[in-house]
């Protein structure tokens, strides 16, 4: 009756065992789980394979999408494009469910209503013990904005395209589908009268500048500019123009060991907009980007013609680039296959793309 998703990127290892632990206790047995992994580090993975043997019937989904933007909203709906049970459930990965959890939503589900459940947050000395369900004690409890949660009536979800894939990083996508579920008329309502989900404790992982991974200083901020725009025009249908749900598949991301070209660029206006714009133009082939930052003395002596009135160079930062490439990729190229990493230190990006 119940499909239930867990996403997941590199989350500690015992973390996914307490969540997995505690779907295998449900008094109600009749639901089904699926596990997307979303780009993990490849030897994680192989652990991960390795701790889904103690449980067979959990339906995992493997996306070789290392070196990209973590991506949420694709993975829950890979797994929503595979759902045929009548409701559909957005879980975490970081959560133990309480044994009565699958009964209750089973309880609740309605077509033409959407629930959501409070969460009980644990500390992190609570998180490492091992207890039964009811014997964690919560550190303090989540209000109606945490949105993590939550049960769907899982034809209505498809009809109005799942969750939107504009959403990169974190924030927003939870609420946005909950304010399109009201625009298209169905409630949406918080179950709090019980905590059936506690939230073990993990490390929120900071961007460091030793770090490659792709990240967009302004990302979060966007997204929540999106979510208000989408609750001002009330938008209920979403990713009308790119395929949504798409899985990735290993024979396209193969494809980007060989290079047909390789495009070496500085970071000035002229070429980053020129580049940008050219990208269009690409088609059934593997482009690597590789951009420098302009070299101080080039910047100096753009500094001096500017101020006795020659003609120069207009610069970007090394960060305004990185923002802008990933913004066209979450815009115009989220589905195609490719990597992307900031050497923060080194002032460089290497972005390679199979343009499909």
């Amino acid at each position: 009756m119940i499909t239930l998703v867990l996403t997941n990127r590199n989350r500690d290892l015992q973390i996914v065992k307490n969540c997995l632990q505690s779907l295998q206790q449900q008094t109600h047995t009749n639901f089904k789980v699926f596990l997307v992994d979303y780009g993990s580090d490849t030897a994680y993975q192989l652990q991960l394979v390795q701790l889904l043997e103690e449980y067979p019937h959990i339906h995992y989904i493997d996306c070789p999408v290392q070196g990209q933007l973590w991506h949420k909203c694709r993975a829950i709906n890979i797994a929503l494009q595979q759902t045929s049970t009548p409701y559909f459930i957005v879980g975490d990965i970081d959560l133990i469910f309480a044994p009565g959890f699958i009964a209750k939503a089973t309880e609740l589900a309605k077509s033409d209503e959407v629930h959501y459940f409070q969460y009980g947050f644990l500390s992190q000395q609570e998180s490492l013990l091992n207890k039964d369900f009811s014997s964690y004690q919560i550190a303090f409890k989540g209000n109606e904005e945490v949105t993590g949660t939550t049960l769907f009536p899982t034809l209505v979800l498809k009809a109005l395209h799942g969750y939107d894939e504009f959403y990169h990083g974190w924030g927003a996508e939870d609420t946005d589908i909950h304010i399109r579920m009201k625009n298209a008329g169905l409630k949406v309502i918080f179950y709090d009268k019980e905590i059936l989900l506690k939230h073990q404790w993990h490390p929120k992982v900071y961007r460091s500048k030793r770090s490659t991974h792709p990240f967009h200083s302004q990302l979060e901020r966007i997204n929540h500019a999106y979510m208000l725009q989408t609750q001002r025009t009330q938008r209920t249908v979403v990713n009308q123009n790119q395929d949504w749900g798409k899985v990735p598949l290993l024979s396209d991301y193969e494809k980007l060991t060989k290079v047909d070209y390789v495009l070496k660029l500085e970071a000035t206006i002229l070429e980053i907009n020129a580049v940008l714009a050219q990208m269009t133009n690409f088609k059934n082939e593997v482009i690597l980007f590789e951009i420098q930052a302009v070299s101080r003395m080039e910047k100096i002596k753009n500094q001096l013609k500017k101020i006795i009135g020659k003609k120069y160079q207009p610069i970007y930062d090394m960060d305004t680039v990185n923002n802008l490439l990933l913004e066209t990729i979450i815009k115009q190229y989220r589905n195609n296959p490719y990597s992307y990493s900031f050497d923060r230190q080194k002032n460089a990006i290497q972005f390679k793309m199979y343009f499909i």
